[in-house]
C-alpha cells in the first residue's frame, strides 16, 4: 500500500490541538491561579469540611451500606432496559417476567427500608 502523507493530515493535526489546549489550559491555570502558599493550601480539602484528625480512623458503616445498595439497585435496574427494548417480542410472557423480577426488587428494597439501613438518625436525634 501506498500511502500518501497527507492521509494522515487530519490525524497530526487532532494531535497538536489536543496537545495545544493541555499546555495552554496548564499555562494559563499556572499564570492566572493563586501564587500564596500556607498552611491552609497544603491542606488536605474533602467536601467542604475541614479535616478532623486521622484518616485512618474508621467511620460509620452506613456509608458503605449506602453504597452497596445503591450499586445493587442500580445493576438491577440496568436489566429493565433490554427489557424495555424487547417488550413487544417478549409478549406476556416477559412481561409476567418482569413482574416478578419488580416484586422481587420490591420486596428487597421494603425489607432494606424496614430494617433501617437507609436511616442516618440515630435514636437520640429522633428524640
Amino acid at each position: 500500500m501506498n500511502h500518501v502523507p497527507f492521509d494522515y493530515f487530519p490525524v497530526v493535526i487532532q494531535f497538536l490541538v489536543a496537545v495545544g489546549f493541555v499546555v495552554l489550559t496548564l499555562s494559563v491555570t499556572h499564570l492566572l491561579g493563586p501564587k500564596a502558599k500556607g498552611i491552609r493550601h497544603d491542606n488536605s480539602f474533602e467536601c467542604g469540611l475541614d479535616s478532623v484528625g486521622n484518616a485512618r480512623n474508621p467511620f460509620s458503616v452506613k456509608y458503605f451500606m449506602t453504597a452497596i445498595l445503591f450499586v445493587l439497585f442500580d445493576v438491577e435496574i440496568i436489566f429493565l432496559y433490554p427489557w424495555a427494548v424487547n417488550f413487544k417480542k417478549l409478549g406476556w410472557f416477559g412481561f409476567i417476567e418482569i413482574l416478578i423480577f419488580l416484586t422481587l426488587l420490591m420486596a428487597g428494597f421494603y425489607y432494606v427500608i424496614r430494617k433501617g439501613v437507609l436511616s442516618w438518625e440515630t435514636a437520640e436525634e429522633k428524640d
